[in-house]
């Protein structure tokens, strides 16, 4: 018999590890919004509601699922996760009257920005963390209450710190289209990419191999600078390159949320994913991918 699978936030990344664990396991997806629900059944994920900002929606968790899979995110305010806070607190919660049943193993999909600026280091998961924006923040808080929930009810926990995330559907073509710019190669900083498809096969190995309490980079090959980035794309969809401009520019035109990213620089070494969850990339440099990218946008 199948074990139970449960994903919470069942986004496009979901949606793409969905088909690689239908085999192994019976997938059930948390939702919210009655409008997802034809299309989760689809995919052959059975749909459970719950909403993560009101608790009580979500008592059907209790001794649902053996494993977990959470990839919503934190909310936008204050600097806790009430939302992961809310998800642990009903998988820990007594079923029918009978004591706790917990899943056996939880994976928690978090952000590479919990590192904050590295001034262009290049790091492994050993590396300290600081974060230094309110979103990084509420994803510190996340992980610290999910490594404390796994050690003290005996859970395998397991964390993938994610850099940006891209596929055919989240190029930044419009962006390029309305020319915003970007920073001068000379002060622009590196950064981090992995495709959605590449990250839900990394999913997927995590669960079947990944060790208690251990963090993951998520990551390809690539160490592009955030410019370099953007040039490719255009490069690739045949649109401008975007203007470059100073650092200090930057401050007075582009939106603070944006600037926030241009502010930090690293490089992620991502040998542990390929030794301890056995990755080979489908798309090891960001080039590969946005190639196949180009071709599925041509083909539909």
């Amino acid at each position: 018999m199948k074990k139970t699978l449960l994903i919470v936030g069942c986004g496009d990344v979901a949606v793409r590890t969905a088909p690689l664990l239908l085999k192994r396991y019976r997938v059930l997806g948390l939702y919210r919004n009655l409008n997802s629900l034809d299309h989760l059944r689809s995919l052959g994920i059975i749909p459970i509601y719950g909403d993560l900002d009101y608790p009580e929606s979500l008592q059907r968790l209790a001794g649902i699922a053996q494993f977990v899979v959470h990839l919503a995110p934190p909310p936008n305010l204050d600097l806790q996760d009430d939302r992961t806070k809310h998800l642990l607190s009903a998988l820990s919660r007594p079923a029918k009257n009978y004591r706790a049943i917990l899943p056996q193993r939880l994976i928690y999909i978090s952000t590479s920005g919990v590192y904050g600026n590295c001034n262009g280091a290049y790091i492994d998961e050993t590396y300290p963390v600081h974060p230094q924006t309110d979103r990084a923040i509420r994803r510190i808080d996340a992980e610290k209450q999910i490594r404390n929930w796994g050690k003290r009810n005996n859970v395998s926990v397991s964390i993938l710190r994610v850099p940006g995330i891209y596929a055919e559907n989240r190029l930044p073509l419009v962006r390029l289209q309305e020319r915003r710019p970007v920073l001068l190669a000379s002060e622009d900083g590196y950064t981090n990419h992995i495709h959605s498809d590449d990250l839900a096969q990394i999913i997927r190995a995590a669960l079947l191999h990944g060790r208690t309490c251990r963090i993951y980079h998520s990551n390809d090959d690539s160490h592009l600078k955030m410019g370099d980035y953007f040039d490719l794309v255009a490069t690739h969809f045949d649109l401008p390159l975007p203007p470059r401009i100073s650092f200090q520019e930057a401050q007075e035109r582009i939106p603070p949320n944006m600037f926030s990213f241009m502010r930090e620089s690293r490089r992620l070494n991502n040998a542990r994913i390929k030794k301890e969850l056995h990755i080979r990339l489908l798309y090891p440099t960001v080039t590969d991918g946005i190639q196949a990218a180009k071709f599925q946008i041509n083909k539909t």
